[in-house]
């Protein structure tokens, strides 16, 4: 759960500026209300920027999915990490790596347009905010691990339920 003391943090307490702006993923994480919406949002405009400039093929967007998610996991964790040790609590809410991440693996396997989109948008928030089971046990992992997996997690959920959806649309 994000902390009070956390959204605190800005700039000028920060120690490694490479890991702050991975973490708050290059300030999304210090919208307000809701810095995890905005890094979600943030993911999904880089995946409706990406689409609308290159048209990718599906499969192109979807390795350029997979490499982005393994980018965000392999900063992602030490970022966070360091990010709350820095702001000295744990999960603090201007960190959004792992929304980013979360997102982006609800977009796995989309069809590129707004309303699969906003679709997988709803449902990846949805499954963050709620943390059904298991989601909220992966909390429990040490610093940056148990910042990203959780979300790791609600994207898959996402991306299951989003999935069956485009069955019937």
């Amino acid at each position: 759960m994000k902390t009070e003391s956390a959204k605190k943090a800005d700039w000028r307490d920060v120690k490694t500026r490479w890991a702050f702006l991975v973490a708050t993923f290059f300030g999304a994480g210090c919208g307000k209300p809701g810095p995890g919406t905005w890094g979600s949002v943030g993911a999904l405009l880089v995946w409706a920027v990406y689409g609308w400039l290159a048209k990718p093929s599906p499969l192109a967007l979807l390795v350029a999915l997979l490499v982005g998610i393994a980018l965000t996991l392999v900063f992602g964790i030490p970022a966070a990490t360091i990010a709350e040790r820095e702001a000295g609590s744990g999960d603090p809410g201007f960190v959004v790596i792992d929304e980013v991440a979360g997102q982006w693996i609800a977009l796995l396997w989309c069809p590129f347009d707004w309303k699969h989109g906003l679709l997988a948008l709803l449902l990846f928030r949805l499954f963050d905010i709620t943390k059904p089971f298991p989601v909220r046990h992966f909390e429990r992992l040490p610093a940056g691990w148990g910042i990203v997996l959780d979300d790791v997690a609600a994207g898959l959920y996402a991306l299951g339920i989003g999935s069956l959806a485009r069955l019937w649309f």
